[in-house]
């Protein structure tokens, strides 16, 4: 069997990735593919351990952090990620490496190191898309939408470093989004990516 297609959605908080999730999962059944929608941090118990840390405002040295990441990653790719990819499934991630290499790279963190140790640990995937925008739109967007912002990951000097990292990271997989505009316009610069690439 074919193995499946792993597609990870990148960004800033309100960027729109889970609205670009939901449609281009849509649009990959519609064609009569079989698609998983799935997340980081993830609701297992490390990944609940993250969101409250990240809910509280509670400051935990960075390589503490970034290791409860890892650990979430390693059993959601055990759990979720591998399983889908065998049986020849789309999985379309919201989060995977690169928002650790961007956010704990803000925190101060080797940025490069991050990212050559978890795509030695962790399968590639086959597309990531960045999706981009303003810090201030992002925001406006998670405040519009009732969100309450995560006091240490959604403040705007700090998603002003995170968007620079993001911004700096080369590889082939990636792709670029400006995620600004109608949702359908995004859609259709996502459905325009996908297309050229598979």
């Amino acid at each position: 069997m074919k193995r499946g297609t792993l597609v990870a959605f990148e960004g800033i908080d309100g960027s729109g990735k889970s609205t670009q999730i939901a449609l281009l999962a849509a649009a990959l059944r519609e064609r009569g593919c079989e698609v998983e929608n799935t997340f980081e941090p993830t609701k297992g118990e490390m990944g609940q351990r993250i969101r409250a840390m990240a809910r509280s405002g509670e400051t935990i040295d960075p390589e503490t952090e970034l290791a409860w990441f890892v650990a979430d990653r390693r059993e959601h790719v055990e759990q979720v990620i591998e399983p889908a990819l065998a049986k020849g499934a789309w999985l379309l991630t919201d989060r995977y490496t690169l928002s650790s290499v961007a956010y704990q790279g803000a925190r101060g963190l080797s940025a490069d190191r991050i990212l050559r140790v978890s795509e030695a640990q962790f399968p590639l995937p086959d597309l990531a898309l960045i999706f981009e925008m303003e810090v201030q739109l992002g925001l406006s967007r998670v405040s519009a939408r009732g969100g309450v912002a995560d006091p240490w990951f959604e403040n705007p000097k700090f998603l002003d470093e995170v968007a620079a990292v993001f911004a700096s990271l080369d590889r082939a997989y990636i792709e670029r989004i400006d995620a600004e505009g109608e949702v359908a316009a995004v859609h259709a610069r996502v459905m325009a990516v996908i297309d050229r690439r598979f």
